[in-house]
């Protein structure tokens, strides 16, 4: 039984006990830089090239796929390669004859079918699939898995398209590429890839890699991505999209009908590029493209390498909501370009990605705005702080028991920018910007741990310049729970006005031009600050003169719901209800769904919008909800 088998397999036997923080069982210790969440036995191969093939059927809901792989075999005694597999059918698998039998005939390949089985399923980690392999010498063997996706397949999302032509997508972080991909599902594994994508002619398909904008509607499209990825940085998107370059490198994919507002809004994306280029060094993707993701579409973006996936909900008309514009172009350089080894280690990609999302928008936009955002996030983290037990409120948590999803919180991204922000305070500027482009030229297309981050931060910052951050303050950001009582915290006075404005208007005083020249956060403000208990016709009064019911902006609307939740507002639940139909992004909607279960009145009202709304959200979306609407049926599976 190898490290890796015994690694996985205690976890397993615990999973289903112990699929809560709470813990009932004591792991063991923990092995820095091990992913407990792959089957995969990627100390005896690793995987470093994919030649893809998938037949989408948009009708059907299936991907049928072959996955080729190249993979260096690390140990000639090794006589089983061990892939992560999801809700798959496995047809055959197969391995180049030369690999099997040696040299065949001038310019032929042949390809041998080799005996595998799946294991017993583990309802986070899916099922090991077990190839075995004869004994080899050769440093690289090529596999072919032939396969078929499921209804189950949960990073897959389909969807009825407006002109009936259907819409396709993928979402895999962490762990999900596995349930549309038979690979090694792991972080540590970088591989290259190209792909062959098949559909109806009447759509388009995109992917993470090279590819040609102006191609062709044939029912064909290849890709190529020359550069190592990670597994879930691989995506996939059909639907009837169209593109329209927004820069020499930059571009937006959208449907129809969002295209030429799409197109306003993210027309920045070239000089967010610019502006992080400057920080951190040059940008290693060629493009940067932006597509469009239908409402249903889970989070706010996906920074997949060359193509980031950027929910509806973004574009608000005025660019108020490019922040998250901002973090998926600085992922170009934390997580695609340096990511996590395991996924304890994420908060390496998104403290980096929001430290450098907060130099972008000051680049752009003035302190003014990266300050008010920033203090809008540190009320977000403290909340989360407030919830979370002890162990998990550390940058580097401990995983091994639960499904890397389960534990969402904003601690990797704002407590990790907070310490990041801290070193840029204590060393400078210039200094600082020094060691950001050191890190990343020197685990470019590199998967590391939290402590190979910590070693390079003390040969190259700490040591380097002694006496002004010791190794136990860096460690105690990284490993204790809370903030550290020297820690650098954002601060803004665009809130002042606020607090008088509201105070006046509560106190019925007159309030000329009440915020028109207010930031989108300043609005969300005024709104979030209001009494528990408003009448109804001081709401009637708010809606009317700014038409929060109608407006634009998402966020901005979320705020008006909770009051009008919070306040029984009748005439505001018609729009309530389209809001919760019509976007599928939980960190927007699971709010609303909390606060309506407060109450027997609400509860029914949320089952009923659910149960409507429910085939248009996300698999993941659909969690979400169900825990909060029915907990007692998620308790009990």
């Amino acid at each position: 039984m190898t490290r890796r088998t015994v690694a996985v397999l205690a976890p397993m036997l615990l999973s289903g006990l112990c699929l809560s923080a709470q813990r009932s069982v004591d792991p063991g210790p923990l092995d820095p830089g091990f992913d407990y969440h792959s089957y995969a036995n990627v100390d005896e191969f690793r995987a470093t090239h994919l030649e893809l093939e998938f037949r989408v059927d948009l009708e059907g809901k299936t991907i049928t796929g072959v996955a080729g792989f190249e993979f260096k075999r690390l140990d000639p005694r090794a006589t089983q390669l061990v892939l992560d597999t999801k809700e798959l059918m496995i047809n055959d698998v197969r391995q180049k004859a030369t690999d099997v039998l040696g040299a065949t005939a001038k310019n032929q390949t042949i390809w041998v079918s080799r005996p595998f089985h799946l294991e017993k399923p583990d309802p986070i980690l899916g099922s090991a699939l077990v190839i075995e392999l004869p004994p080899s010498k050769k440093s690289i063997e090529s596999i072919r898995v032939d396969y078929e996706t499921t209804s189950a397949s949960s990073a897959l999302q389909w969807l009825a398209g407006k002109r009936h032509k259907g819409f396709l997508y993928t979402e895999s972080e962490p762990i999900g590429t596995r349930s549309w991909i038979p690979l090694q599902d792991t972080p540590q594994v970088r591989a290259t890839y190209k792909a062959t994508v098949h559909t109806d002619p009447g759509v388009r398909a995109v992917m993470s890699a090279e590819s040609d904008p102006k191609a062709k509607r044939n029912g064909e499209y290849s890709f190529v991505m020359t550069q190592p990825v990670p597994s879930y940085l691989i995506a996939l998107a059909v639907g009837d999209f169209q593109f329209k370059e927004t820069g020499p490198r930059t571009g937006v994919y959208a449907e129809k009908s969002v295209l030429k507002q799409a197109v306003k809004e993210f027309a920045d994306a070239d000089s967010m590029i610019q502006a992080a280029e400057k920080s951190v060094g040059p940008y290693r993707w060629t493009r940067y493209d932006i597509l469009v993701m239908p409402p249903s579409f889970p989070v706010g973006g996906m920074a997949n390498p060359r193509l980031s996936f950027i929910s509806p909900t973004v574009i608000a008309g005025d660019k108020s909501l490019l922040s998250v514009v901002a973090r998926e172009v600085a992922h170009s350089w934390p997580g695609n370009l340096v990511g996590n080894a395991t996924w304890r280690d994420l908060w390496l990609n998104e403290a980096f990605s929001a430290y450098l999302q907060g130099r972008i928008m000051t680049s752009l936009y003035g302190e003014s705005r990266s300050s008010l955002e920033a203090v809008f996030d540190l009320q977000s983290l403290r909340a989360d702080l407030a919830n979370l037990k002890s162990p998990d409120q550390a940058l580097a948590v401990d995983l091994r028991d639960r499904d890397p999803r389960a534990l969402r919180s904003e601690v990797p991204y704002e407590k990790g920018r907070l310490f990041l922000n801290y070193l840029d305070a204590k060393y400078g500027r210039d200094r600082f910007d020094a060691f950001l482009r050191g890190y990343f030229e020197h685990f470019a297309f590199k998967s590391i741990s939290t402590e190979q981050f910590l070693t390079y931060l003390q040969e190259n910052l700490l040591d380097r310049f002694p006496g002004i951050v010791s190794r136990q303050q860096a460690h105690a950001w990284v490993f204790d729970p809370g903030l550290p009582a020297d820690a650098v915290l954002p601060a803004t006075a665009m809130l002042q006005s606020v607090d008088e404005a509201r105070a006046a208007w509560l106190g019925k005083l007159q309030v000329k031009k009440l915020g028109l020249d207010w930031a989108a956060l300043q609005w969300r403000y005024f709104l979030d600050g209001m009494p528990a208990t408003l009448s109804a016709a001081q709401l009637a009064d708010l809606d009317k003169a700014y038409g929060f019911s109608k407006g634009p902006n998402a966020q901005i609307a979320q705020s008006w719901l909770k009051l009008v939740i919070a306040n029984d507002y009748q005439p505001g639940f018609a729009p309530l209800e389209d809001y919760l139909k019509s976007i599928g992004r939980s960190k927007l909607i699971a709010p609303l769904y909390e606060a309506l279960m407060k109450t027997p009145a609400g509860a029914e009202f949320a089952r009923r919008v659910f149960a409507k709304a429910r085939p248009g959200y996300h698999p993941e979306t659909v969690a979400a909800i169900e825990a909060i609407v029915d907990p007692q049926a998620e308790a009990s599976e």
